[in-house]
């Protein structure tokens, strides 16, 4: 089966009024359908560059990126769904006017996909908030709006930018638990930027490991958890601890 995306020799380079600097040199790698792939780095080195890059925001100075066989470009880039760090919902939106926004936007709204609204809110729920502000949600339960505003476009790709990271400790570990679980449980490809390498490792069914700037893979390792595991009780595992330490040596090289 083809893969979902083939990031190919990818090399990007930032454009300032004080010069050049190289951000990304040779990224290859590419992801499978269903599969569930973690990017962790040095902060700054590029992480959110690379998203673009995958999703056609901006284009690579050289190399290429592939999606569904073709590349990257405003003819399929509708199909890849983007979740960021901010749940960017709008306080004058009901809470399920906010989840159809995306097919507002994209004048899909239909009689089915206001019953698939439904659906997911109560299977997440939220179905009883649905007619509450943003402000009536805990973090957790906007977070879940968001990804069921992006789920409701059926999208073959999912970017998650970060996030969890604006939540306190307790709540980015439960709603990390539960995006995590709808996710794979939805069977959507996807790809999460974060700079935490506990949660790459917990969600993760690959890490690739990025350098500093200018990034290029140090190394991509591969998860073999029970399948019946969350990703909350992936943490409890000496599978986890081993995967965190092969991380934490691939970052931290000169370290004994």
């Amino acid at each position: 089966m083809e893969p979902t995306i083939i990031c190919n020799h990818v090399n990007y380079t930032y454009h300032t009024l004080q010069g050049e600097t190289k951000a990304l040199h040779d990224i290859h790698f590419h992801v499978d359908e269903g599969e569930f792939v973690s990017i962790v780095g040095p902060s700054g080195c590029g992480k959110s560059t690379l998203l673009s890059l995958l999703c056609g925001l901006i284009k690579p100075e050289s190399g290429s990126v592939f999606f569904k066989g073709a590349l990257v470009s405003d003819r399929n880039r509708s199909r890849i769904g983007y979740m960021l760090q901010h749940d960017h919902l709008f306080e004058w939106r009901s809470v399920k006017k906010n989840i159809l926004l995306g097919l507002e936007i994209q004048k899909k709204i239909t009689e089915e996909s206001l019953i698939e609204a439904d659906h997911l809110m109560k299977l997440y729920g939220l179905y009883q908030f649905r007619n509450a502000k943003p402000s009536q949600l805990s973090g957790g339960m906007r977070q879940r709006a968001a990804l069921i505003r992006t789920l409701l476009l059926h999208p073959d790709l999912l970017l998650l930018d970060e996030p969890f990271s604006a939540l306190d400790y307790q709540t980015r570990l439960k709603v990390s638990d539960d995006i995590g679980s709808i996710i794979k449980k939805s069977k959507k490809t996807a790809i999460l930027v974060t700079h935490d390498l506990s949660e790459a490792v917990s969600l993760g069914d690959r890490i690739i490991v990025l350098s500093a700037l200018p990034a290029g893979i140090r190394g991509i390792i591969s998860t073999n958890f029970p399948k019946e595991l969350s990703p909350l009780k992936r943490r409890n595992t000496d599978e986890f601890h081993n995967y965190f330490n092969q991380i934490w040596k691939e970052l931290n090289p000169n370290e004994p």
